[in-house]
């Protein structure tokens, strides 16, 4: 008797440790008019896969694309879909429900409406997966942090879920953890499989550790990247703009950009030595950004003086403090604000008030709209993805003016301000050869979205 009773106990074990399996896929039964074609491309696919991830740039309609994936898969099953949400998009994600004329509702104490739950995902813990057909995870790229608590919960709450859906703008172009856990969420790969399958680690190289601390740095095996983009590609969408489809850019083109970098030049050398250098390290590298907070905070003071409208990011509470206090018509959001504050100054911003905003990245970066600005400044850290995502808040389609990026820098920031821009190239890459990959397969498949011909390359004349 025991013994079965020991045998039952893990097989329960391994039941709960287990992803469910299969294809429960279905073609669309709800496509409204007024989604943009290369959008209904995508949500039929994605209805298609059944467990999918779509990483679209800022502006292109996640979100409309989020509500109808999730109103497909109620119409489907009769039963309702969560919708997680960075802190106060959960607010903007229900005027767009209401927009678009799908039912929607906030819920912040566990219980599910009957047609889409919106909540945070600090109030996931309040939920049961099984009142639920399907889970949606907006700014998924909250996944990137693999041993973090909520990548846990949210890959936990989802195993035994048919329909799966994660939306993110920045897919891991620097380390490739996300799309490892992003995989594994929904189902497919595990993290360390992929590693183990696609990629050497080159944590040993002295250079790096010296210059960037102990980041782990992972490297394509030989001719395994061609295969990897092509799997990433079996479960993953990835679009900057329509034409990256195949479709008409007509609504889709961004303003300019304007990226000045101020180095602060004249800051008192660190103790012990005789001239300003280079911050080694990541100890060294924090104690830079804490010897310079009032430099730095004065000279975004002075650059956002004449500004109608400004977004300052900081990485520091002292920093968030200082700019608060010189700065007139600025308010901060920190993480010492209870939420209801945050969400009342994130919200109002974006409604005219504050005049000017001051977080950290961590806290207001994903999701949130204010096209109305077009002033930034930017304290850099060794984050690509939370500068993406800070400067795409007003850099997104539907943006009317040049956006303005003020990077406020000292010579002691030289290596990470470096490393940032290798990120960003890294990203660029990454995002070229997803879209390859997915041109070669699925190309042919947009010309039923398309009222336009589309002329075989062999057939154009020279």
């Amino acid at each position: 008797m025991i013994e079965t009773n020991n045998t039952n106990d893990y097989i329960n074990f391994l039941e709960k440790k287990s992803q469910l399996s299969g294809n429960f896929g279905f073609n669309s039964n709800y496509m409204p008019n007024y989604l943009f074609d290369f959008q209904k491309f995508i949500i039929d696919w994605a209805l298609k896969k059944g467990r999918a991830a779509i990483f679209a740039d800022c502006g292109l309609g996640k979100t409309p694309m989020q509500l109808v994936w999730a109103e497909n898969i109620i119409r489907k099953t009769n039963k309702p879909v969560l919708l997680l949400t960075p802190l106060a998009v959960s607010h903007q994600t229900l005027e767009e429900s209401i927009k678009f004329n799908i039912e929607a509702e906030i819920s912040g104490n566990g219980k599910p409406s009957n047609n889409i739950t919106i909540t945070n995902y600090e109030k996931l813990h309040l939920f049961n997966a099984n009142d639920y057909a399907g889970l949606v995870c907006d700014e998924s790229s909250i996944l990137k942090s693999f041993d973090g608590a909520y990548k846990k919960e949210i890959t936990q709450f989802m195993k035994k879920l048919k329909y799966r859906l994660l939306c993110t703008a920045t897919a891991a172009p620097n380390d490739y953890i996300e799309l490892g856990t992003s995989s594994e969420a929904l189902g497919y790969m595990g993290y360390f499989d992929m590693l183990n399958k696609f990629f050497k680690n080159d944590s040993n190289n002295s250079a790096v550790k010296r210059m960037f601390g102990k980041t782990q740095m992972w490297r394509f095996k030989g001719h395994a990247e061609t295969a990897f983009w092509q799997w990433i590609a079996s479960w993953a969408r990835a679009i900057r703009k329509p034409s990256d489809f195949g479709f008409e850019n007509n609504g889709f083109v961004l303003p300019g950009i304007k990226e000045n970098n101020h180095l602060i030049e004249f800051t008192k050398p660190p103790d012990g030595f005789l001239f300003n250098m280079p911050a080694i390290g990541l100890d060294m590298q924090r104690e830079e950004r804490r010897r310079t907070i009032k430099e730095r905070c004065e000279k975004v003071a002075e650059l956002v003086s004449k500004s109608k409208s400004a977004l300052i990011w900081c990485n520091l509470n002292e920093e968030g403090d200082l700019l608060e206090k010189i700065i007139p018509d600025a308010l901060q959001v920190a993480g010492k604000h209870r939420d209801e504050i945050k969400e009342e100054r994130l919200l109002g911003f974006k409604k005219g008030f504050p005049k000017i905003l001051i977080t950290k990245p961590k806290i207001g970066a994903w999701g949130l709209n204010y096209q109305h600005c077009s002033h930034i400044t930017y304290f850099p850290t060794h984050s690509y993805e939370q500068y993406y995502q800070g400067i795409r808040r007003c850099y997104r389609f539907g943006q009317k003016k040049k956006v303005i990026v003020d990077f406020v820098t000292t010579e002691g920031d030289e290596y990470v301000f470096k490393n940032l821009l290798m990120k960003t190239k890294r990203a660029d890459k990454m995002f070229d050869s997803l879209i390859t990959h997915m041109n070669k397969e699925f190309v042919p498949q947009i010309i039923q979205y398309t009222n336009k011909e589309i002329i075989p390359q062999w057939l154009k004349i020279n």
